[in-house]
Protein backbone atom coordinates (compact mmCIF):
# COMPACT_ATOMS: atom_id res chain seq x y z
CA UNK A 1 0.00 0.00 0.00
CA UNK A 2 1.58 3.11 -0.65
CA UNK A 3 1.83 5.91 1.41
CA UNK A 4 -1.17 8.51 0.12
CA UNK A 5 -3.36 5.23 0.17
CA UNK A 6 -2.27 4.11 3.78
CA UNK A 7 -2.49 8.25 4.98
CA UNK A 8 -6.60 7.95 3.45
CA UNK A 9 -7.27 4.79 5.49
CA UNK A 10 -5.61 5.95 9.07
CA UNK A 11 -8.07 9.31 8.51
CA UNK A 12 -11.37 7.58 7.49
CA UNK A 13 -10.89 5.01 10.79
CA UNK A 14 -10.00 8.78 12.89
CA UNK A 15 -13.11 9.82 10.91
CA UNK A 16 -15.27 6.94 11.61
CA UNK A 17 -14.32 4.50 13.81
CA UNK A 18 -14.16 4.08 17.41
CA UNK A 19 -10.81 2.78 17.96
CA UNK A 20 -9.88 5.30 21.22
CA UNK A 21 -13.25 6.17 22.13
CA UNK A 22 -17.37 5.47 21.64
CA UNK A 23 -17.86 6.17 17.94
CA UNK A 24 -20.76 8.44 16.71
CA UNK A 25 -23.28 5.69 16.41
CA UNK A 26 -22.98 4.57 19.64
CA UNK A 27 -22.93 7.93 21.29
CA UNK A 28 -26.64 8.62 19.77
CA UNK A 29 -28.10 5.64 19.64
CA UNK A 30 -31.53 4.78 21.87
CA UNK A 31 -31.25 8.68 23.04
CA UNK A 32 -34.75 8.60 25.19
CA UNK A 33 -36.56 11.44 23.99
CA UNK A 34 -38.04 12.68 26.63
CA UNK A 35 -34.04 13.65 27.56
CA UNK A 36 -33.30 14.66 24.48
CA UNK A 37 -33.55 18.25 25.43
CA UNK A 38 -32.19 18.12 29.12
CA UNK A 39 -29.33 20.25 30.27
CA UNK A 40 -28.22 17.71 33.44
CA UNK A 41 -27.23 19.61 36.84
CA UNK A 42 -23.86 21.01 36.00
CA UNK A 43 -23.96 21.06 32.08
CA UNK A 44 -24.10 23.56 29.87
CA UNK A 45 -25.53 21.17 27.04
CA UNK A 46 -28.59 19.31 26.26
CA UNK A 47 -27.82 15.96 24.21
CA UNK A 48 -29.68 17.84 21.55
CA UNK A 49 -27.26 20.61 21.47
CA UNK A 50 -24.32 18.90 20.88
CA UNK A 51 -25.62 16.58 18.39
CA UNK A 52 -26.32 20.22 16.25
CA UNK A 53 -23.17 21.37 17.50
CA UNK A 54 -21.92 18.43 16.09
CA UNK A 55 -23.83 18.28 13.13
CA UNK A 56 -23.26 22.31 11.87
CA UNK A 57 -19.99 22.21 12.63
CA UNK A 58 -19.05 19.21 10.60
CA UNK A 59 -21.20 20.55 7.67
CA UNK A 60 -19.69 23.56 7.67
CA UNK A 61 -16.21 22.00 7.92
CA UNK A 62 -17.34 20.01 4.79
CA UNK A 63 -19.30 22.88 3.02
CA UNK A 64 -15.71 25.07 3.12
CA UNK A 65 -13.80 22.04 1.84
CA UNK A 66 -15.37 21.73 -1.10
CA UNK A 67 -17.54 24.92 -2.03
CA UNK A 68 -15.43 28.54 -2.35
CA UNK A 69 -18.78 30.38 -2.20
CA UNK A 70 -19.84 28.74 1.14
CA UNK A 71 -20.72 31.12 4.00
CA UNK A 72 -20.07 29.60 7.32
CA UNK A 73 -22.57 30.49 10.03
CA UNK A 74 -22.27 33.60 12.84
CA UNK A 75 -19.50 32.29 15.17
CA UNK A 76 -20.61 31.25 17.75
CA UNK A 77 -24.33 31.47 18.01
CA UNK A 78 -24.31 30.01 14.52
CA UNK A 79 -23.31 26.63 15.55
CA UNK A 80 -25.55 25.91 18.33
CA UNK A 81 -29.51 25.37 17.71
CA UNK A 82 -31.49 27.99 19.31
CA UNK A 83 -32.85 26.19 21.83
CA UNK A 84 -31.75 23.05 24.12
CA UNK A 85 -34.71 20.65 23.21
CA UNK A 86 -35.45 19.62 19.88
CA UNK A 87 -38.26 21.12 17.98
CA UNK A 88 -40.14 18.08 17.60
CA UNK A 89 -39.93 14.21 17.65
CA UNK A 90 -38.49 13.95 14.62
CA UNK A 91 -35.23 16.12 14.89
CA UNK A 92 -32.85 13.98 16.93
CA UNK A 93 -33.34 11.41 13.66
CA UNK A 94 -33.09 14.38 11.08
CA UNK A 95 -29.75 15.12 12.46
CA UNK A 96 -28.31 11.79 12.81
CA UNK A 97 -28.95 11.71 9.43
CA UNK A 98 -27.49 14.48 8.22
CA UNK A 99 -24.34 13.98 10.71
CA UNK A 100 -23.50 10.74 8.77
CA UNK A 101 -24.48 11.80 5.35
CA UNK A 102 -22.07 14.64 5.47
CA UNK A 103 -19.45 12.62 7.30
CA UNK A 104 -19.66 10.29 4.28
CA UNK A 105 -19.36 12.98 2.31
CA UNK A 106 -16.46 14.14 3.62
CA UNK A 107 -15.07 10.28 3.69
CA UNK A 108 -15.34 10.46 -0.14
CA UNK A 109 -13.49 13.61 -0.50
CA UNK A 110 -10.39 12.33 1.79
CA UNK A 111 -10.42 8.81 -0.14
CA UNK A 112 -11.00 9.88 -3.47
CA UNK A 113 -7.36 9.82 -5.57
CA UNK A 114 -8.28 13.02 -7.13
CA UNK A 115 -8.29 14.66 -3.98
CA UNK A 116 -4.79 16.16 -2.75
CA UNK A 117 -4.47 15.91 0.75
CA UNK A 118 -1.98 18.66 0.65
CA UNK A 119 -2.71 21.25 -1.95
CA UNK A 120 -4.31 24.62 -0.08
CA UNK A 121 -7.47 24.94 -0.56
CA UNK A 122 -7.72 27.56 -2.82
CA UNK A 123 -10.29 30.14 -0.94
CA UNK A 124 -8.78 28.77 2.28
CA UNK A 125 -6.58 30.59 3.11
CA UNK A 126 -3.62 28.27 3.40
CA UNK A 127 -6.16 25.30 4.91
CA UNK A 128 -5.68 21.88 3.51
CA UNK A 129 -8.14 18.88 3.05
CA UNK A 130 -6.04 17.01 5.52
CA UNK A 131 -5.98 19.94 7.86
CA UNK A 132 -9.85 19.89 7.19
CA UNK A 133 -10.54 15.88 7.79
CA UNK A 134 -7.84 16.32 11.26
CA UNK A 135 -9.87 18.93 12.52
CA UNK A 136 -13.16 17.37 11.68
CA UNK A 137 -11.83 14.05 13.84
CA UNK A 138 -10.74 16.50 16.72
CA UNK A 139 -13.73 18.20 16.74
CA UNK A 140 -16.15 15.36 16.86
CA UNK A 141 -14.37 12.99 19.04
CA UNK A 142 -14.35 16.08 21.87
CA UNK A 143 -18.33 16.88 21.44
CA UNK A 144 -18.72 12.93 21.54
CA UNK A 145 -16.95 12.78 24.97
CA UNK A 146 -19.46 15.26 26.11
CA UNK A 147 -22.16 13.74 24.54
CA UNK A 148 -21.75 10.40 26.77
CA UNK A 149 -20.84 12.44 29.91
CA UNK A 150 -24.36 14.05 29.41
CA UNK A 151 -25.81 11.43 28.87
CA UNK A 152 -24.27 9.49 32.12
CA UNK A 153 -25.41 12.20 34.09
CA UNK A 154 -29.15 11.92 32.34
CA UNK A 155 -28.88 8.11 33.16
CA UNK A 156 -29.13 7.27 29.60
CA UNK A 157 -25.92 5.77 28.39
CA UNK A 158 -25.36 2.24 28.93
Amino acid sequence: MSHDAALREHLIQLLTGSHAHADFNAAVKDMPIELQGKRPKGADHSPWELLEHLRIAQWDILEFSRDATHQSPEWPGGYWPATPAPPDEHAWEKSVRAFRRDLNALCDLVTDPATDLYAKIPHGGGQTILREALLTADHNAYHLGQLILVRRLLGAWK
